[in-house]
């Protein structure tokens, strides 16, 4: 049915329509000091509006709003129906403390009592 609509027509709804998927997503990638929307997520990727980045590989930060949530290695992208379609090699779950390096014993005080 879209063929038979004016090409103007096309442009405008197919705008309206990622307005509408990034106002709806909080999720963001940072890039460097760049970030931008993402219109979709899934398990192994992601889609940017590909009027806003052409290519994207490396190294990028995906945040919720202001919470950091995964450091994600991105392999391959390429552009599909106007939208920039990442596939991630790796994802690791941000963390907000260093992880340990040795096991933590269930038993363990919690704190010290000092002298009084």
């Amino acid at each position: 049915m879209s063929e038979y609509l004016p090409k103007e027509v096309r442009a405008g709804l197919e705008e309206a329509r990622k307005r509408d998927l990034r106002r709806r997503s909080r999720l963001r990638v940072l890039v460097g000091d760049d970030v931008y929307p993402i219109l979709r997520f899934w398990d192994d990727g992601f889609t940017l509006d590909a009027d806003q980045v052409a290519h994207l590989r490396g190294l990028v930060d995906i945040y919720d709003g202001s919470r950091h949530l995964y450091q994600s290695l991105i392999v391959a992208s390429d552009v599909s129906e106007g939208e920039l379609v990442c596939v991630m090699k790796r994802s690791t779950a941000a963390l907000d403390r260093a992880p340990l390096d040795f096991a933590r014993d269930e038993n363990a005080p919690i704190a010290l009592i000092g002298r009084a």
